[in-house]
């Protein structure tokens, strides 16, 4: 086999596929697909995001982390712009609503394209103009709008519309796209031409930025030609745990979701799962995990990201060990994180030389700034409340934390899985319960994906469809307040995954939640 690749869209993992095909390598592939779910995922994603990106080359028995994430912006500035963001209030098919930070001052410095160029001189075999191809392609004929793509479009709507900039690509006809429409974005092409051609320098130091600059400074945020020329990718080691005789590894610190995972791996990996896959007990254990997470984000977590250590200090045995006690005590008490849809895209890749790619990236929700000319929609990632919590100052060039959690799991120093997920607090979830699936319950990747799911929020146990009514029932006998989804929902993430199996064949698995998709390429 020459490898499989799984994503978000279709469009996206072909692209991988492709390149895979032609002989490409894992990081290869992983941007070829990248760039294109600018275009096909591009309410999520684009020239504007920040992300990061895993790798393990086998033959070195390496893995390392990219971290092209987004840094506060402001370099050079005397005085901070007086400019406020926008809110903006989202309905999500009437079951919820949420506030979103947006406008030019919600737009903190992208990094996705220097963390791309980065990656590809570090790792790449392929021609970087061959990578950007497919994309530019997509983007001037246009894509077709799948149901699950349709669904974004319309509870972002508010935002995409937002400038005539967005409403000229997303509602070229006054009303926004439904699905089977086709999405045609030439100006984003053109950009696509520009960084095929230049590198990052199009967007760090060429008319790119020029553009972006230009466009925020007039609306009054705070992004400046110092930002781009200054901003810098960065490596950084995983963060690892042990779980079920296999190597977890994912996104350190200063971001949050990799070192929660291997926090709740290490607790489960010690007090054992609690049950068959899809029982009261096995459900009950993965809620008490959740909440051990989440009464880690407590005092001091969000200084200790920054100041170091924290790893460390989770993974203490008397720590493990104590949160192993409390898994006993299994009333319900109320822990709560932001409830947020998810807005980020994933991309998992094994290559045929055992080569692993994990990449997580996000504009957020976006801003609701289309660059004028250029296709780019910019981010809003200081109008998170969870990345940028109002009244935190840092320095121009700090780095946001986040919570994306591109991973991957080793055995003997070779991929065994390689999985991420969207879905704002609930990715790490996601990721938490395909790993335990996978490894734990020996379930295959793409049945591990599909798999109903829960979500610990406010002391309430928010259960996906799917599950056996009479385990839930269980589960509600023991304290759970138990709350019962019909069906399978973007809430609850959307992942994909490749796993390697025993015998060396490959299995890859989007989520069915948004539309994903896994390819396996052969000889």
């Amino acid at each position: 086999m020459k490898g499989a690749i799984a994503a978000g869209h279709p469009l996206t993992a072909e692209a991988g596929a492709q390149v895979l095909a032609e002989g490409g390598n894992a990081v290869d592939a992983c941007l070829a697909a990248a760039f294109v779910s600018w275009v096909a995922e591009s309410p999520l994603t684009g020239p504007a995001s920040g992300g990061f990106l895993l790798v393990h080359r086998r033959r070195k028995s390496q893995s390392r982390l990219l971290d092209f994430f987004v840094v506060l912006p402001g370099a050079g500035l005397r005085r901070e712009p007086q400019t406020e963001m926008e809110a903006v209030d989202v309905d999500f098919d009437g079951s919820s609503r949420q506030v979103f930070r947006v406008g030019a001052a919600s737009v903190a410095v992208p990094g996705a394209v220097a963390g791309f160029e980065a990656a590809h001189r570090a790792y790449g075999s392929v021609a970087w103009p061959r990578l950007v191809e497919p994309a530019i392609r997509h983007a001037r004929e246009g894509v077709e709008l799948t149901r699950q793509q349709a669904y974004l479009h319309a509870i972002l709507d508010i935002l995409l519309r937002r400038a005539p900039e967005g409403q000229a690509i997303y509602g070229p006809h006054g009303s926004r796209l439904v699905a089977g429409d086709r999405l045609v974005m030439t100006d984003l092409a053109r950009t696509l031409e520009e960084i095929a051609e230049a590198g990052a320098a199009a967007v760090h130091a060429g008319p790119l930025g020029k553009a972006i600059v230009d466009e925020i400074r007039e609306h009054g945020g705070s992004l400046t030609h110092e930002d781009l020329k200054r901003y810098r990718v960065i490596w950084r080691q995983p963060v690892e745990a042990p779980f079920a005789g296999h190597r977890f590894l994912s996104n350190p610190p200063p971001s949050s979701g990799g070192v929660l995972l291997a926090y709740g791996l290490r607790i489960l990996d010690r007090a054992g799962l609690g049950g068959g896959a899809g029982s009261a007990g096995a459900i009950g254990r993965l809620v008490e995990v959740m909440r051990e997470q989440t009464l880690a984000r407590g005092s001091g977590f969000g200084r200790d990201l920054f100041r170091g250590g924290l790893d460390r200090k989770l993974s203490t045995d008397a720590r493990i060990e104590a949160a192993v006690a409390r898994l006993e005590d299994e009333l319900a008490r109320a822990v709560r994180e932001p409830r947020e849809p998810a807005r980020t895209t994933h991309i998992s890749v094994v290559d045929g030389d055992g080569n692993a790619a994990s990449m997580t990236a996000s504009t957020g929700s976006g801003s609701g700034v289309v660059v004028p000319g250029t296709g780019i929609h910019l981010n809003n990632m200081l109008g998170e409340y969870d990345l940028n919590p109002a009244g935190r100052r840092r320095t121009p060039g700090s780095r946001l934390t986040s919570m994306m959690s591109p991973s991957l799991v080793l055995l003997d120093d070779r991929p065994r899985l390689v999985v991420g997920s969207a879905g704002s607090v609930r990715l790490r979830g996601a990721i938490l319960q395909i790993v335990v699936n996978v490894l734990g319950h020996g379930i295959p990747v793409e049945e591990a994906i599909g798999r109903s799911r829960v979500h610990l929020d406010d002391g309430h146990v928010h259960c996906e469809g799917g599950f056996d009514p009479a385990e839930l029932d269980e589960l509600e006998s023991r304290g759970y307040d138990v709350v019962r989804w019909r069906r399978r929902n973007l809430f609850f993430g959307g992942a994909a995954a490749v796993e390697v199996l025993p015998d060396g064949m490959l299995a890859a698995a989007g989520d069915p939640r948004r539309g994903g998709h896994g390819i396996v390429v052969g000889e």
